[in-house]
């Protein structure tokens, strides 16, 4: 039974949750991915809190690997968990130190791309126009944005142009940015999206608002970096899932699992992508949406083929070989 004081602590955790710069929970990431095709959201883009950054996002890497089942679960249905890429962070992955060597031999290159990183910019700002109806706005109105390679192009080619005077993030001579979703092949296509052309200044209410929470630092919104016991543990769920086995929540549910999924030992599911050991890392972007995130599949260098249960094959099981072999060897 839990003491008094244990118990009071758990509430104020509880409550603390919910305060700070977090603009109001989850409604804190705006679903851009969300409306509807042929509509389009106007952002104003901020600088980031950090700084050191010299720009207004930091970069994000993440790789996904597909289970046929969790093992011992009646629901055989497939999941997938999603973990940090040290990439990064600037440091050797050891899925892509496995992966890369695929892209050389056309028989792998499709498993290759099954595991490759898929990227994402989180930048933050102000929705000038939203189109979504069900979207609130939070008290804190500044929003952070999860960016798709095809959007981050867009985004930077601006920036390589000789004929802009000032950066799109400055507060007097700033510029919006309007997103764009159509559709191209059977997915979102946002190639239409671009800069405005005139310069605005920020709103007193936008000036009131950065003055009242402040700007996020957006390095926070990075997952928790793998610690060593972690990437061991993405290495051997890695081997599992190119083997064709079962997600083991006994095995691995300290760890990562698949969002929505508990093993008993927490109250509120853990999101994909991110660890439960302690301490808690910060809110991980990557569930805002039951839909696919515009990232998915936007970069043909790196999509991946449509979430399925993987087979195990004479193919997995050359690849698996290669990897134990290696790490006998080391």
């Amino acid at each position: 039974m839990a003491t008094l004081a244990e118990i009071r602590a758990r509430l104020q955790a509880q409550e603390n949750k919910g305060q700070g710069n977090t603009g109001g929970g989850d409604r804190v990431i705006y679903p851009h991915w969300n409306i509807e095709e042929g509509q389009s959201c106007l952002l104003r883009f901020l600088p980031d809190a950090d700084p050191k950054n010299t720009f207004f996002w930091v970069e994000r890497a993440m790789i996904k690997l597909p289970f046929p089942a969790v093992k011992g679960s009646a629901d055989k249905k497939p999941v997938q968990i999603q973990v940090p890429c040290m990439e990064t962070w600037g440091e050797t992955c050891p899925v892509l130190t496995e992966v890369r060597p695929w892209f050389k031999d056309k028989s792998l290159e499709e498993q290759g791309r099954r595991y490759w990183k898929k990227r994402s910019y989180l930048m933050q700002g102000f929705v000038r126009e939203n189109p979504i109806d069900r979207d609130e706005t939070p008290e804190n109105p500044i929003r952070r944005f999860v960016i798709s390679p095809q959007l981050y192009t867009l985004i930077k080619a601006a920036l390589l142009d000789p004929e802009l005077e000032e950066m799109p993030t400055h507060y007097e001579r700033g510029l919006d940015f309007r997103i764009v979703k159509t559709s191209k092949g059977g997915y979102a296509d946002y190639s239409t999206s671009k800069w405005s052309r005139k310069e605005t200044p920020l709103t007193g209410v936008e000036m009131a608002a950065i003055e009242k929470h402040g700007l996020f630092n957006l390095a926070d919104s990075l997952p928790k970096k793998p610690t060593a016991v972690e990437l061991k543990v993405i290495q051997e769920m890695f081997e599992a899932s190119v083997d064709g086995q079962m997600y083991d929540l006994e095995r691995w549910g300290q760890y990562y699992k698949p969002y929505g999924l508990s093993n008993g030992d927490d109250e509120t599911a853990t999101s994909v992508a991110t660890s439960t050991t302690k301490p808690a890392p910060a809110a991980e972007p990557v569930t805002e949406s039951k839909q696919n995130p515009p990232w998915e599949n936007s970069d043909p260098a790196e999509a991946t083929a449509p979430v399925a249960a993987p087979k195990v094959s004479a193919q997995a099981n050359d690849i698996l070989a290669m990897i134990r072999n290696r790490q006998k060897n080391s």
